[in-house]
């Protein structure tokens, strides 16, 4: 990287894109960037906390970019007819991709990386909550951005601190993840999503063979062929000395080593991932007594099952469950609720993850939903971009519908809200899931409000 000298980010508000230029400005870089979400009114939240730190963000026309930016930063998603890449090459300014950006980090720090299909961010909160309460002053960059951060007024998805010690999200989705060579590398899990899983496990092999040390997760099967050499966690690893598990919706308590442990997230698969942060925090010299207290003081990760509120008896809970792992994952924690009934809102995310996991999806939502709940499913999320719109979300409906299922598609995800309010009673939890997508958090408050209105009349 070219030291101190301007950096610009070409699309500025993507979830790598405003980690790293953020990592950036805080180090005390010149940082500026540009995205069309802001051109467009869109997303303005995140642009007012990017220049509280000092980015000044130009609209994506090119005047951003001028004879002293040294690097132009951009993701996949930018044309190369973007006029910001016209302007860098006519000032001679290097071009370089989040991923390089990124692996210059991962190689300048004792990086652990957090890897595996499902449970990342999460992973990555919990491990740099635990470093912080050691003292240890961990920097992170993640996808998901943690409540604690947000409470000092961040984005929340990256916070440069004061060690050598970096933790970040390694997102396997368009194999740059194979460009890192981190101090420790954790594989969480693998099943399909985004690619099938063969070609998963060929992109996770060369992650773990560029890691100086290797953690597995010992219970999922298909990493089997990963353990020789690796340090293993979760419920398989015979020296945790585990006791006492309690699961609950909204946190579980276990014993490990003598040391009680309640983790303020639910469901089992969130016991998984702490146990993955206790075993790479164990290894930087945390001991358990630490890492529990860091546990506890975990916040949680934005739309990573957040509460949303409770009226009348109602529950409204937003998540980022997307892929079939996820999705039966979190209705498998609601289950811990004594039967209450299941009003789920999910919005696919794309249409070429949907169309590789149609059938997957399908098998989870059939036997996750119970006979009395209910499943609202709007039309598929596009980003843009080219892209076949050859399935829609009314074929998985369909299809749950032949199975027995309660499930109804509707073309505008705004008319859903109607329909749910009317159908909602006392006991039920309502949940809205899906990825991508930042305005299904506003959707989650918004159908909180209608069903607060409606209990008090």
């Amino acid at each position: 990287m070219s030291g101190a000298k301007k950096i610009h980010f070409t699309g500025i508000s993507g979830s790598g894109m405003s980690a790293l230029s953020q990592i950036a400005a805080m180090e005390g870089r010149a940082v500026t960037g540009s995205d069309r979400d802001f051109d467009n009114s869109r997303n303005l939240g995140w642009k007012a906390s990017l220049e509280k730190l000092g980015i000044k963000i130009f609209p994506q026309n090119g005047s951003g970019v001028d004879g002293d930016t040294a690097e132009l930063a951009l993701s996949t998603a930018i044309e190369d007819s973007n006029p910001e890449i016209t302007r860098a090459k006519a000032f001679g300014a290097k071009i370089i991709h989040r991923s390089e950006l990124l692996a210059h980090y991962v190689d300048s720090f004792r990086t652990v990386a957090v890897g595996g299909t499902s449970g990342k961010s999460t992973v990555v909160g919990m491990v740099f909550t635990i470093l912080e309460e050691a003292g240890l002053g961990p920097s992170v960059i993640t996808g998901g951005p943690l409540a604690a951060l947000q409470e000092k007024g961040l984005i929340g998805n990256a916070w440069r601190g004061k060690s050598d010690i970096l933790v970040i999200e390694a997102d396997e989705s368009d194999g740059t993840i194979e460009k890192y060579r981190p101090a420790a590398g954790l594989i969480l899990n693998i099943s399909k999503d985004h690619k099938e899983v063969p070609a998963l496990k060929e992109i996770f092999r060369k992650f773990a063979a560029n890691s100086k040390k290797v953690y597995v997760n010992g219970a999922d099967p298909e990493l089997a062929d990963f353990r020789n050499g690796a340090e293993i966690f979760g419920m398989k690893d015979a020296g945790a000395g585990l006791q006492g598990l309690s699961l609950g919706m909204f946190g579980s308590h276990l014993k490990m080593g003598g040391v009680d442990f309640e983790i303020p997230a639910p469901g089992l698969y969130n016991v998984q991932n702490a146990l993955a942060s206790v075993k790479v925090c164990l290894n930087f010299g945390v001991t358990l007594e630490v890492c529990a207290a860091g546990l506890a003081k975990y916040k949680g990760i934005q739309r990573r099952f957040q509460t949303v509120g409770e009226t009348g008896g109602i529950l409204v809970v937003d998540d980022y469950a997307h892929n079939p792992a996820k999705v039966a994952a979190v209705l498998g924690a609601l289950r811990r609720d004594g039967g209450r009934r299941i009003i789920a809102v999910y919005q696919p995310h794309g249409y070429a993850p949907t169309r590789l996991l149609k059938k997957e999806l399908i098998e989870a939502f059939a036997a996750s939903l119970g006979d009395g709940d209910v499943l609202f499913m709007p039309e598929i999320f596009y980003a843009g971009g080219t892209v076949a719109k050859d399935i829609s979300s009314k074929y998985l409906v369909d299809e749950l519908s032949r199975l027995g299922k309660k499930a109804f598609y509707f073309e505008r995800r705004a008319d859903i809200v109607d329909k749910a309010v009317r159908l909602a009673r006392p006991g039920d939890i309502f949940i809205v899931m899906g990825a991508r997508d930042w305005t299904l958090s506003d959707f989650a408050k918004e159908l909180f409000e209608k069903i607060k209105e409606a209990s008090v009349k």
